[in-house]
């Protein structure tokens, strides 16, 4: 889940400082997961990160099944703090229950964050900020049709850039110049994947609207339209093609409310627009045993207007490759350690719990 921005000067040595956490992280998780698989997850955090520098903590959570014939769910929190006197803390739940008929998801955020924007949008000026995080996000589905899902989300934040999903902890991390947000809106699945954290065959597409208002208690009032298809095909021996295309819009959004870029290799709020579309890639290859090795690359577009993506200065490509260890296979958890390449002497590396997508 961590997320670290490094030049390529300092790649070196933070790599053998990655490797030899996520080595002692397999080291602490291995002995249970082995015998019988513990429902307990906790993994200790370490990483650099562009926003909050020099970050330790821990992620738990606990794993079960509501009934037998739906996915894992699962309910934890986390606890960060950085060298930039950031800090971050919350709670999260994915549950599933009914034979899968019903999902909720839910996350609620706290925190103090300095951030530091190396070329802002582009203009070659440094950004410093300082703002309290707070968020809460709740959605529920329940299906409808065989595979189709309808449901509702109420998001409250006084960030808008990148929180539409606050359990997600890369953009728990998030921020430029808060304001209260409130917002509503109705969301559309279909889902046919073999396993909903790790998936090896089927299709993913989603599509929602989150209507920010005055009315309920925001400073701004604009609309978020959000539309994500995922597709994933096996081939050779236990190997995965992935695919991602995903896009978010706006209307009469401010510019804390625009979309920000989400390949990897970039800093989310550094580059904005009101709309934003990227198609990524991802082969994820069987090793032997729990380790695999990822290689991605995708490309993306920031617009006000779609004929903008025919000017290069709109577009951003990455591409990078990895290393990941099914945690818990049963429930489809694995743990990804990944360097991505960007555009404009933008790179990162990661090491982070689940798939990208």
């Amino acid at each position: 889940m961590g997320t670290t921005i490094i030049s390529l000067n300092n790649y070196v040595r933070l790599l053998s400082t990655h490797v030899s956490c996520l080595l002692a992280l397999l080291l602490l998780t291995t002995p249970t997961v082995f015998a019988q698989e513990s429902p307990w997850l906790l993994i200790p955090t370490v990483s650099n990160d562009p926003k909050l520098g020099f970050k330790g903590g821990v992620m738990g959570g606990y794993l079960y099944k509501v009934d037998a014939d739906s996915n894992f769910s699962m309910m934890g929190g986390f606890a960060n703090y950085s060298d930039t006197d950031s800090y971050t803390g919350g709670l999260f739940t994915d549950l599933y229950w009914g034979a899968n008929r019903n999902k909720l998801r839910a996350g609620i955020i706290n925190g103090h964050i300095n951030n530091e924007y190396e070329d802002y949008l582009g203009t070659g000026q440094t950004v410093e900020t300082e703002d309290n995080l707070k968020g809460l996000f709740i959605r529920y589905s329940h299906l409808i049709f065989p595979k189709w899902y309808l449901g509702a989300q109420f998001l409250s934040s006084n960030y808008a850039i990148g929180i539409d999903e606050l359990t997600d902890e890369a953009a728990h991390q998030i921020g430029l110049t808060g304001f209260d947000s409130n917002g509503i809106g109705l969301v559309l699945e279909y889902d046919t994947r073999d396993n909903v954290r790790s998936s090896t065959l089927g299709h993913y597409f989603n599509l929602n609207n989150i209507a920010y208002r005055e009315g309920l208690g925001g400073d701004e009032s604009f609309d978020v339209f959000q539309a994500d298809y995922r597709w994933f095909s096996p081939f050779g021996e236990g190997h995965v093609f992935a695919l991602q295309l995903k896009g978010r819009w706006t209307s009469d959004a401010p510019q804390s409310g625009y979309s920000s870029l989400q390949l990897r290799g970039y800093t989310r709020g550094n580059y904005l627009d009101e709309n934003y579309t990227h198609f990524d890639m991802e082969a994820r290859i069987h090793l032997r045993g729990r380790w695999g090795a990822t290689m991605f690359a995708g490309i993306s577009c920031l617009y006000s207007s779609m004929s903008d993506c025919g000017d290069n200065e709109d577009l951003f490509a990455s591409a990078g490759a990895g290393i990941t260890y099914v945690l818990k296979p049963a429930s489809g958890f694995i743990i990804k350690t990944e360097y991505a390449v960007g555009e404009k002497d933008n790179s990162a590396f990661y090491i982070k719990l689940g798939q990208k997508f």
